[in-house]
C-alpha cells in the first residue's frame, strides 16, 4: 500500500507517492471526468520535464514513461519506474545537512530515521507524477477551450520577452509566439535571449554552482466568474499548488509586487468596449476579487520565482549533527545547474489542476 501525500480540493483530490531514489513514484487523481488518454501527447508533455536530455539539466537519465494503472469512473492512477538511482551518492549527508535543503527540517519532523537520499520525498523528482495528473487536467480544460502556456521569463538576470500588463496592443502577437514554446527544446520566446540564458547556466555549472529564475504562465479562455472571495479565490488555489513544487519561492499575479509602487489611479485597469468588453490594461492579471474576469476580457497571467538549485558541488559550510561541530561538505551526485527550464511544464500542470478543481 503506497503512502500518498494529498492535495484535497473542492472537487478533486491529488495524491503523490515515492521518493527521488525509490523503486517507483506515482500519482492518484480522483474526481476528474476523463476516461480517455492520448498517450503520445502525454509522452511529449513528460519529455519537456524529463531529466538528462541536454547540457542545462542533470546528467541523471530517466525515461519517465507513465504506466497507467487505472483510468475509469473519475479515477486516474499511474506510476513511473525510477531506473537510474544512485542513493550512495548521498550517504555521507545523513549527518551533515545540506544548506538550502530540507535535510535539517525533515529530521526535526521525522526523526533521525529520515532518508535524505536525493532529497527523498522533498525532491523535484516528484514533479514527474504531478505532471502526469496535470496533463489530464490540461486535456480536460482544452476540451472547454481553456489553454495554459508558460515560458522562462528570466534566468540569472537575462530576460525573455514577456506579457505587457500596461499595453495590450501587441497581446495577440505575443500569445501566438507563446503558443509555439512547447515545441522548443529550450522554452523561451526569444531564442537569442535563450542562448544567453544557456551561457549563464553553463557558467554556473563550470563554477560548481547554480542559478535561478522566473517562469510566466498565461491562461486563455477561462470563463468569467470562476473563483470567489476570501478562501475561494483563484490566486489562493493556484498559489497553493505552485508552492507544492520544490524550489518555488514566490508567486505574483498580474504586475504583482510592482503594484505596490503605483497609485490606485495608475494601477487600476479601465473597462472599455472594443470588439466586446475588455480591460484596457491588465495589471490585475485577469483576476478581480479572486474571480476571473473572463478570457474574452483579459487572460490570467502569473509569475513564479524559482530559487537556484540547492544541490551544488561547491564546498559549503554546515554542521555535523552527531559530533555537534562545524564542518564543510562537498555534495556529489547529479543535479541541475538550473531548475527553471524543466519546471516550465510543471507550472502549467499545477495551474491546470487548480482550474480543473474549480470547473
Amino acid at each position: 500500500m503506497q503512502e500518498y501525500n494529498w492535495f484535497t480540493g473542492t472537487n478533486l483530490k491529488v495524491g503523490i507517492y515515492g521518493e527521488s531514489h525509490s523503486e517507483s513514484i506515482g500519482v492518484r487523481l480522483e474526481g476528474l471526468a476523463c476516461d480517455k488518454l492520448d498517450t503520445n501527447a502525454l509522452a511529449a508533455f513528460m519529455k519537456r520535464r524529463a531529466p538528462g536530455q541536454n547540457d542545462w539539466s542533470t546528467p541523471r537519465k530517466e525515461a519517465d514513461e507513465v504506466i497507467v494503472d487505472t483510468l475509469q469512473n473519475g479515477l486516474f492512477e499511474a506510476h513511473i519506474q525510477n531506473t537510474n538511482t544512485k542513493p550512495h551518492d548521498y550517504s555521507n549527508l545523513l549527518r551533515t545537512p545540506r544548506p538550502g535543503h530540507a535535510d535539517f527540517t525533515a529530521r526535526l519532523k521525522y526523526g533521525e530515521s529520515f532518508n535524505s537520499s536525493g532529497g527523498g520525498a522533498f525532491s523535484g523528482r516528484l514533479t514527474a507524477p504531478l505532471c502526469a495528473a496535470g496533463f489530464l487536467a490540461m486535456s480536460y480544460l482544452e476540451q472547454k477551450g481553456i489553454k495554459i502556456n508558460a515560458h522562462i521569463k528570466s534566468i540569472a538576470g537575462v530576460k525573455d520577452e514577456s506579457y505587457n500588463f500596461d499595453d495590450r496592443a501587441e497581446e495577440k502577437a505575443f500569445l501566438e509566439k507563446l503558443s509555439a514554446v512547447p515545441q522548443k527544446e529550450f522554452p523561451v520566446i526569444d531564442d537569442a535571449k535563450g542562448e544567453l540564458m544557456k551561457e549563464a547556466i553553463a557558467k554556473a555549472r563550470a563554477n560548481n554552482d547554480s542559478v535561478g529564475g522566473t517562469i510566466e504562465v498565461v491562461i486563455q479562455g477561462l470563463p468569467g466568474g470562476i473563483g470567489g472571495p476570501i478562501f475561494e479565490g483563484i490566486e489562493a488555489k493556484i498559489a497553493a499548488l505552485c508552492f507544492a513544487v520544490p524550489a518555488c519561492k514566490g508567486v505574483e499575479f498580474g504586475n504583482g509586487f510592482g503594484a505596490a509602487e503605483l497609485t490606485g489611479a495608475t494601477n487600476n485597469d479601465s473597462f472599455v468596449f472594443a470588439e466586446g468588453l475588455k480591460l484596457k490594461t491588465n495589471r490585475c492579471g485577469g483576476i478581480l476579487g479572486g474571480i476571473s474576469v473572463g478570457g474574452t476580457v483579459a487572460p490570467i497571467v502569473f509569475d513564479v520565482a524559482v530559487k537556484p538549485t540547492p544541490t551544488i558541488s561547491k564546498e559549503q559550510n554546515t554542521v555535523d549533527l552527531e559530533t555537534k561541530s562545524n564542518t564543510t561538505i562537498t555534495v556529489g551526485g547529479r543535479h541541475d545547474p538550473c531548475i527553471v527550464p524543466r519546471a516550465v511544464p510543471v507550472y502549467e500542470a499545477v495551474a491546470a489542476l487548480a482550474l480543473a478543481d474549480f470547473i
